[in-house]
């Protein structure tokens, strides 16, 4: 294995895939200034769970992943209310997770596999490397036969209905698979179970079989394929060291996911424009009462590694 490769796992935080150059025309502030202009776009339509120890946590969460990846700007992360199962982190850091994605998770490390996943595409700058494809295309330098130019092309994110630029919505399949690969070796860093991100796959695979449109339709244009479940667990066994333990989930995790339910019910109990009879969610076992959202036992989860 090359050190410093994307292979080393040791070299995380040293290395800067897809940086500036021939494949990416955009400087980090770029990147940065085109993030926050669509972020502001997004907060305005978008409705934000502002509840203290929910977005502290999801912050926590997603901040210890950074820490344990390659990117190289600063990352704002706010919890979006949408009952669709995504997340989408925008170029420069600006990383949005659905309430609908904490609710479908079981246990922490399925939640902080899905975000480590956003953060890769960030880390490997996938926004602005489709961006600098749709530039070539429009210069003619790579044959198309159809394209979408510029910033024109734009998608809908279901938890603002907004208009994002397709780029930033929708990667390659080649890309898809890098952050695959990269999401991986930064959830296995920040300590978590690399098969809960396969786990959480395969679970919504087959949630999406039994209630059609649960799903994001950005999920559904790069599903978890079996090639791509087969590639990860490759990579999983190949360059990730076997630990002795791994951190599956924390009572903080079902704390806040049952203080988010209550908070679901509420909004939809409150929600009557549409007379429609609201669905409220079932709080989890041994939801506590309590108004802090943590309980007292806040040791995580381990489990050893399955030999």
């Amino acid at each position: 294995m090359k050190e410093g490769s994307l292979n080393d796992v040791n070299s995380i935080g040293t290395r800067d895939p897809g940086k500036r150059g021939l494949g990416n025309w955009y400087s980090t502030e770029s990147e940065i200034k085109v993030g926050k202009q669509y972020a502001n776009e997004l907060e305005k339509s978008a409705k934000l769970i502002t509840d203290p120890v929910v977005t502290e946590y999801v912050n926590r969460i997603g901040q210890n992943l950074v820490k344990n990846s390659d990117a190289k700007v600063p990352f704002t992360i706010k919890v979006i209310d949408s009952d669709e199962i995504n997340a989408m982190a925008l170029p420069g850091g600006f990383f949005y997770v659905n309430s609908g994605l904490i609710l479908a998770a079981d246990e922490e490390a399925e939640l902080a596999g899905v975000m480590a996943h956003e953060i890769a595409h960030v880390a490997a700058h996938h926004q602005m490397r489709e961006q600098t494809r749709m530039n070539y295309a429009q210069l003619g330098m790579i044959p198309v036969m159809i394209f979408v130019g510029g910033w024109t092309g734009y998608g809908i994110y279901e938890g603002a209905q907004i208009g994002i630029p397709l780029t930033f919505l929708h990667f390659s399949r080649t890309f898809e698979a890098q952050a695959d690969y990269l999401g991986l070796q930064y959830m296995y860093k920040a300590g978590y179970d690399p098969q809960a991100f396969l786990t959480f796959f395969e679970k919504i695979q087959a949630l999406n079989k039994q209630k059609p449109g649960a799903l994001s339709r950005a999920f559904e244009t790069h599903p978890p394929t079996p090639d791509r479940i087969e590639n990860s667990q490759k990579e999983i066994a190949t360059i990730l060291p076997a630990k002795q333990e791994y951190v599956v989930t924390t009572s903080e995790f079902d704390d806040v996911k049952a203080r988010l339910a209550r908070i679901e019910n509420k909004r939809k109990l409150d929600d009557k424009r549409d007379g429609k009879k609201p669905t409220l969610r079932r709080a989890s076992a041994g939801d506590p009462q309590s108004t802090t959202g943590t309980s007292q036992d806040d040791r995580p989860t381990l489990h050893p590694r399955s030999n």
